[in-house]
């Protein structure tokens, strides 16, 4: 199906029907919602209702001029809660995702059932050194790049996996892919995280970009309701190293929401 945005922008939504509420997927910066493919599989097998969002510029959905923004992906984050997510559903957002996943808790507020942010990036953004900005900023375009990064972010990611993660990141937009770099680093107001009211799951791995600990400190400390969970053996992409751990977690948890 396709939900469009509050400024009309045409935002491609795949739903997987099932029981129980939701589980909304809202994917991070270089990917689309196929990057959830994997764990999409094993939730669909455990009768879960799964929705999963393509961000504008990435995937099937519309490629507006700009501005690819964290407000204007919160928008289509919120269009597609409202939309296609039913009643109190769980919202999952990975990496620049999790900021996207925040943004929208603060506005939807008793809307949902649960928030879970795998990996999230904080609301204030993530500043990188120098050398991996600039790694990153060649990224537009250039498959030996996106392996780079992966290559640096994952530690449990098989070849086939590679291989798929490098085909969903074919398919996004140069220019959100850019754009949308300068906008997770940047972040936004860190303050919004004391209006989520929703549970919340913080799910950390053995990322080498955001450890548990800073991850407590940065993104679950700021959230009244929020805990974290450690799932090691894998990297900054659970949903595609781990795809039946990270499952479970999250099923678990919407189960007790």
């Amino acid at each position: 199906m396709r939900v469009k945005s509050s400024e009309g922008v045409e935002i491609a939504v795949r739903v997987f029907e099932g029981r129980g509420p939701s589980v909304v997927l809202a994917h991070g910066w270089m990917m689309s919602g196929k990057v959830w493919d994997p764990m999409i599989e094993i939730m669909q097998a455990r009768g879960a209702r799964v929705v999963a969002l393509d961000l504008r510029g990435c995937g099937e959905s519309a490629r507006p001029s700009g501005p690819y923004s964290l407000s204007t992906f919160a928008d289509d984050v919120v269009a597609v809660v409202e939309a296609a997510g039913g009643e109190r559903p769980l919202l999952v957002g990975h990496s620049m995702g999790g900021q996207l996943a925040q943004l929208a808790a603060a506005r939807l507020g008793e809307r949902l059932g649960g928030l879970a942010l795998l990996n999230s990036v904080p609301l204030a953004g993530l500043p990188l050194p120098p050398d991996a900005a600039g790694l990153f900023r060649s990224a537009p375009g250039s498959r030996e790049v996106m392996s780079t990064i992966l290559g640096l972010a994952c530690t449990a990611l098989s070849d086939a996996e590679r291989t798929r993660l490098l085909d969903v990141a074919a398919g996004v937009d140069d220019r959100c892919v850019a754009e949308a770099l300068e906008a997770w680093m940047a972040g936004s107001d860190a303050s919004l995280a004391a209006k989520i009211a929703a549970r919340t799951l913080v799910v950390a791995t053995d990322d080498p970009f955001l450890p548990p600990a800073f991850l407590q400190q940065a993104v679950a400390d700021p959230i009244a309701r929020a805990s974290l969970v450690h799932l090691p053996g894998c990297g900054h992409y659970p949903a595609a190293e781990r795809p039946a751990e990270t499952a479970a977690i999250l099923l678990a948890f919407r189960a007790g929401c």
